[in-house]
């Protein structure tokens, strides 16, 4: 069963990720199902497509684009699914819609996307816990490469064009590589910001 331009994933746990784990209990963190950030973005590849090369294979983990798996509401309030949904849980998931994939033990880019870890904001005239648009790379690609730029190096990036993604644990902000406008030197103090709720543990 393949697709002729589209993959076949379905769900990991659950198409939303909207319950925490607090000691023994289990909280739910949003009932809202049309809120694009409760939607699970972690897919198992059933089938790859037919007539579209890609490094992914059936069997792998994937980060998707969250309308993939997301209900809504149409017009007459009638809950539905998205226009993805294949059948039996599985969902068409269109190559540019598939982020990155999990391959020997770590994650990989696809295309020109990549992962930014945002910075702890040191600075007390600015009231927010996050450096403005300033991040550290945590998953490059080829085109990054090709700049100079690699994991770990802090870079700017363009405002408004960071997609928000909890990956292991980690809240990362994906974009595209032409995102990234500035390659910056150590200062030597920054630290890595990671909300306590982005763990699920």
């Amino acid at each position: 069963m393949n697709s002729l331009y589209d993959f076949v994933v379905k769900p990991i746990n659950s198409r939303y990720n909207n319950t925490i784990k607090i000691g023994d209990k289990t909280l739910i963190t949003n009932a809202n199902i049309e809120n694009h950030k409760a939607v699970s973005k972690e897919a198992l590849v059933i089938s790859t497509p037919y007539n579209i090369k890609t490094p992914i294979n059936e069997g792998d983990k994937i980060i998707i684009h969250h309308n993939v798996f997301r209900r809504f509401y149409d017009m007459k309030g009638i809950e539905k699914n998205s226009r993805s949904y294949f059948k039996d849980d599985m969902y068409f998931c269109g190559v540019d819609q598939v982020y990155g994939y999990y391959r020997n033990n770590k994650w990989n880019t696809m295309f020109d996307r990549c992962f930014i870890k945002p910075i702890l904001n040191r600075s007390t005239v600015i009231n927010s816990v996050e450096e403005y648009c300033t991040g550290i790379v945590k998953y490059d690609n080829n085109i990054l490469n090709d700049l100079g730029i690699t994991n770990g190096d802090i870079v700017t990036f363009k405002p408004n064009r960071q997609f928000e993604i909890i990956l292991d644990d980690e809240r990362l902000y994906c974009m595209k590589s032409n995102d990234i406008v500035i390659k910056h030197e150590y200062k030597g103090d920054e630290e890595e910001y990671n909300p306590s709720w982005a763990s699920s543990s």
